[in-house]
Formats: structure tokens, sequence, C-alpha cells
């Protein structure tokens, strides 16, 4: 496993540059995020993908969120012409930040990451690595916990090399994340809106956004 020490909040452009190098050879790599450390790999590559679901011990059934560097990128994802006017409100008001949106996947996205549920759940992180190196690499990459499945998500890269450093390819190592809670995640494929998970976010605070008010 190779280790890379970097400074989340003010990354160095040639470590950014050599990140985006390892993912697109397939490397799984684990990451912090503005919640807890991420395990992700280039979505284009589904070789890598499937290796996420076997380092994490994760049922196929289960699907893996993305992450972007800017909301114009989700036009490649979202099988949707226009975005749900719920998921603008949502996007201005908590992106980047911990909030998964569901969205109608396009036949873009590999059915492994939507779990052939023709959805797909993407997020704009609020760490300016996470963003930096998505740029680079000019493609999304995956985010699911760095953990075994079941297991509590990790907020320290000592913790991430115990869990599953003997598994990965690489360990970016930006010290401790903010913890806390997961990100919240809401589903605005239907008719109506539905939080199916409450977390970094109280489901009040986007209830409140989803109804405009204050918006």
């Amino acid at each position: 496993m190779k280790v890379i020490n970097i400074d989340q909040n003010n990354p160095d452009p040639l470590v950014v540059s050599e990140i985006a190098e390892l993912f697109k050879t397939g490397a799984v790599i684990a990451f912090p995020t503005d919640t807890f450390y991420g395990l992700g790999v280039d979505i284009t590559n589904e070789r890598a993908i499937e290796r996420i679901f076997s380092i994490k011990e994760r049922m196929r059934t289960k699907p893996i969120l993305i992450l972007i560097s800017d909301k114009k990128e989700l036009r490649s994802f979202i099988a949707d012409r226009d975005i749900p006017i719920t998921a603008e409100r949502l996007m201005n008001a908590f992106w980047p930040g911990p909030l998964t949106i569901v969205f109608r996947a396009s036949e873009s996205v590999s059915p492994l990451l939507t779990a052939y549920t023709g959805k797909i759940g993407i997020r704009l992180p609020d760490n300016e690595l996470c963003r930096n190196v998505i740029a680079k690499l000019e493609h999304s990459i995956t985010a699911t916990s760095a953990n075994i499945t079941g297991e509590k998500s990790l907020e320290n890269p000592e913790d991430v090399i115990k869990a599953i450093g003997d598994k990965i390819d690489v360990l970016i190592d930006g010290g401790t994340t903010r913890g806390g809670y997961e990100s919240s995640v809401v589903d605005v494929t239907g008719k109506q809106p539905v939080i199916l998970r409450e977390g970094a976010i109280s489901g009040s605070m986007i209830n409140e956004v989803i109804m405009g008010v204050g918006c």
C-alpha cells in the first residue's frame, strides 16, 4: 500500500496530479472527505468497482454513490432533461456539503454503482482535495466509506490502515476528518422527495428547503 501525505484543505497541485494518475491506473484509494474517509475508484473502471465490493465485503444489491467536483457535471450522470426543482433547492442550500441526492441514472452510469435500481446517489463534497482530484481526473469517483460493511465509519488514517490497509492500493493521509455524521440522503426520483437517511443535515432542515421555506 502506498501512502501519500497531503493537506486536504490546501492540496499541493503536483500531489493532486499524482493522485489523479493513480485513479486512472485502476487503483483503489482511501481518501479523506468532508465527513469520514472514503474508498474511491474511477467510476469508468468496472474492475476497480468490483474490487470495492470485495474489499468491503459488500453485497452487490447495495448501490455506491459518486462524488463530483462541480454541479455542471450532473448532466453526465442523470437521466432527467431538467433537474427537479427540489434537487435545485437542495443543491443551492447544501452543496458543497454532506448531502447525497439520488437521481434517475443515465445509461452511462454503470449498473454496478446503481445496483440495477436505475438510480444514482451524487454528492458535491465540501473538501478541496476531493474536488481538485476529480477535476484533474476529469471523471467522477466513488465514495463509499473506507471500512468493512457494517463496521463504524473511520475518521483517521491509522484506523483505515488497521481495517483495510492490506486490501487497498493507496491511502491519502490528510489527517483526521470532521467525522460526526455521514451524509444525509434524499431521493428526488419520485413525485415527492424522500429522506432515505438523516445524517449530518437534519430532516427538519431538509424539509424546510424542500418546502421552499427561506428560499
